[in-house]
């Protein structure tokens, strides 16, 4: 075997003329790093100082969101030779009804563990933000922690349930796509504050819920509606840490149960008490997208008795 063999073998794919999907996911990772560089010497404009914009959650998410998108969309194009859209992001009506149904969802599955805590006497509840801070403030800060859990909903699905899940399956298959993509998911939480093995775990399980949906739609507006919901209603609705990071939140409450179940300082998905709430979320994916699999199935009989 001569020489360009075996760069032929090493990098190209031998499906088609592009680099092999770890070179790709190598290059898009690069990527990210070159388009944030560029986004950090553009900040060096502005009067604001990088360690301000560094303690600025809202910021942070801009940040990520340029850098993700930016990078994904160009190894998307220019590496996959693959438009966009084809990650699934096909913009309809179903789109957005995935997105809505799947927030509505994730508010079901928070609700199921606030409900588990409070029954148990894990938890207790303090009082309402309102009932402290102005009106104003409170409308400002929701909107303000929607915004910043929308962004984290795009970002990091277009990252995880998108390049990485698709691209790791397009090397090996769909079963190591959703298992290592998850796995990569959980890694990366592994430096958010109060961080634990178990906490990894349980991030592991959500991973592998928000392919579910991914799966089941072959589009990422389900797991993005999925992402949005579960972290603001986990942490601004019902006052849990997010994935250890506290966040403005509507209510006070104090949890005192023991970590291994609640989570601790982590948040739910650190505790089994998780477990019920992704069994309740898996049903209601299950259930909603056997709806629209029954509306197509409908729709190809009338298609057909109509040309029979």
């Amino acid at each position: 075997m001569n020489l360009k063999s075996v760069v032929k073998t090493v990098f190209i794919s031998p499906d088609e003329p592009r680099l092999r999907a770890g070179w790709r996911l190598l290059i898009q990772t690069l990527l990210i790093f070159v388009i944030g560089t560029g986004l950090g010497l553009v900040l060096f404009m502005f009067p604001l100082s990088v360690t301000q914009l560094a303690s600025n959650m809202l910021a942070n998410q801009i940040f990520q969101l340029f850098a993700f998108t930016g990078s994904i969309y160009l190894a998307r194009r220019l590496l996959d030779r693959r438009s966009f859209v084809s990650l699934g992001l096909r913009w309809d009506r179903d789109a957005i009804r995935d997105i809505v149904v799947g927030i509505g969802i994730a508010a079901a599955m928070m609700a199921l563990i606030f409900v588990i805590h409070w029954a148990v006497g894990w938890l207790t509840f303090e009082s309402f933000t309102w009932q402290s801070r102005e009106g104003g403030f409170v409308l400002q800060q929701t909107l303000v922690a929607l915004l910043i859990f929308t962004l984290v909903g795009w970002s990091e699905e277009l990252l995880s349930r998108g390049y990485h899940l698709q691209t790791i399956a397009s090397g090996l298959n769909r079963f190591w796509g959703v298992l290592l993509s998850s796995a990569v998911f959980a890694a990366l939480h592994l430096a958010n504050p109060n961080a634990t093995w178990n906490g990894a775990a349980g991030i592991l399980l959500a991973g592998l819920f928000l392919a579910y949906g991914y799966l089941r739609t072959e589009q990422l507006w389900l797991p993005i509606g999925l992402h949005i919901g579960w972290n603001f209603f986990e942490g601004v609705v019902f006052g849990f840490p997010v994935s250890g990071l506290n966040t403005f939140s509507l209510i006070q409450i104090d949890v005192a149960g023991p970590t291994i179940l609640t989570g601790g300082a982590f948040g739910p998905e650190a505790g089994l008490v998780l477990l019920p709430g992704m069994l309740l979320g898996t049903a209601l994916v299950w259930l909603y997208t056997r709806s629209e699999e029954s509306g197509v199935e409908s729709q190809e009989s009338e298609v057909e008795s109509r040309e029979g």
